[in-house]
């Protein structure tokens, strides 16, 4: 059966030649902004075009909001997430993960996907919103990944579905019902909206899947890493290789100068911490291929992990960004600790972001060392 163009075959290296990947990552050395078409959109390539893509926000303005539906280019700022929310939600994690991972203790196979879909929807809801009674926290909790499930086919769709499809009546049934609980809670709703919890909810399970794929891809780096304990260092090696977000597009609100050439006004800009990650000028001295998953790259004082901007910068970074960093690390921590095996090939699916698909895994007790 031939490949579906936004389904690869695996996740190896190769196969990011294909689809939407393929298209921008083959950009990695030409100077931008590049047109990707004769109108357009254009592709920023240099660490200083995409700072100011996604830090001056009079220049460029969000074009579409997370249903695909067109936006006045205005967004509100997020407050990022104070330290105690922080350690609440990693607490509820590190709780949710270890009753999640029955499956995997009993040395069956199982879909990470589906594996870290409730510990995190649990952490974030209760990070965001908590401290809350547990049936609380698991009723919003729910509610968010129902209406991620809705969102899906909207997001994957060629073309945003009409205004009285069935995806969309769905996906806005999906959206009023999570509101409905927010308002029941109290929640101060432009605080905490069904938006932002929805993006802390998708994009670490997807990150989280990567990285226990990437382990089960790469079985000398995970043990380099284990040996090493690098559990941060595998998190960051994971978002330079698999940012689940790898792509997002602003809009020109006017005619814009960037580095090499000048962006039409009313044209979509992307950015891409995928491809930054890739080029060899923001990587360590020294380090291995950036092609390779290598941990260790990151183990020293003088490294600077997250240069290629994968949480975003400036006023619209990600609110959540040391809470997801600190899932995936406890979440690197545990699978650093297990032996981690795929049981069929993943593939990277670039429907909605890029995830595992499927990322079935058996992740076991390590083998025991001669010396034992």
């Amino acid at each position: 059966m031939a490949s579906v163009p936004l389904r690869t075959d695996t996740t190896t290296d190769d196969t990011l030649a294909i689809g939407r990947l393929g298209a921008v990552l083959g950009l990695r050395d030409e100077p931008g902004p590049v047109a990707l078409g004769p109108r357009g959109p254009y592709l920023v390539t240099s660490v200083v075009d995409t700072r100011r893509v996604l830090t001056d926000s009079d220049a460029f303005l969000f074009p579409v909001d997370v249903t695909r539906r067109a936006t006045t280019g205005e967004h509100a700022m997020i407050t990022r997430l104070r330290p105690d929310q922080v350690a609440r939600g990693l607490a509820t994690f590190e709780h949710e993960l270890s009753r999640a991972v029955v499956a995997w203790a009993a040395d069956d196979a199982a879909d990470a996907m589906r594996v870290l879909r409730e510990p995190v929807a649990r952490s974030t809801t209760d990070a965001v919103l908590g401290p809350l009674e547990p049936a609380d926290r698991d009723r919003v909790a729910d509610l968010v990944l129902a209406w991620i499930d809705a969102l899906a086919p909207v997001i994957a769709a060629a073309r945003p579905p009409r205004r009285w499809s069935g995806t969309r009546r769905a996906e806005r049934a999906a959206r009023v019902d999570l509101e409905r609980a927010l308002a029941d809670l109290r929640v101060d709703a432009p605080t905490v909206s069904a938006v932002e919890l929805a993006a802390g909810v998708q994009v670490p399970i997807a990150a989280g899947a990567w990285l226990l794929v990437l382990l089960a891809e790469n079985p000398a780096a995970a043990a380099e890493a284990a040996r090493r304990g690098l559990a941060t260092e595998t998190a960051w090696e994971t978002l330079r290789l698999r940012p689940p977000t790898w792509v997002t597009a602003r809009m020109t609100a006017r005619e814009v100068a960037l580095e090499h050439s000048t962006v039409p006004a009313h044209a979509v800009v992307l950015v891409s911490p995928l491809l930054l990650g890739r080029g060899p000028d923001l990587l360590p001295t020294g380090s291995a291929d950036p092609s390779l998953f290598d941990p260790a790259r990151w183990d020293g004082a003088d490294v600077r992990p997250g240069v290629w901007l994968p949480f975003g910068a400036g006023h619209h970074a990600c609110p959540g960004r040391s809470l997801g960093l600190a899932q995936l690390t406890a979440l690197a921590r545990w699978g650093l600790d297990r032996q981690v095996v795929l049981t069929q090939p993943a593939r990277i699916d670039q429907t909605r972001g890029i995830f595992p698909s499927p990322a079935l895994l058996r992740c076991g007790a390590l083998p025991s060392s001669p010396e034992e």
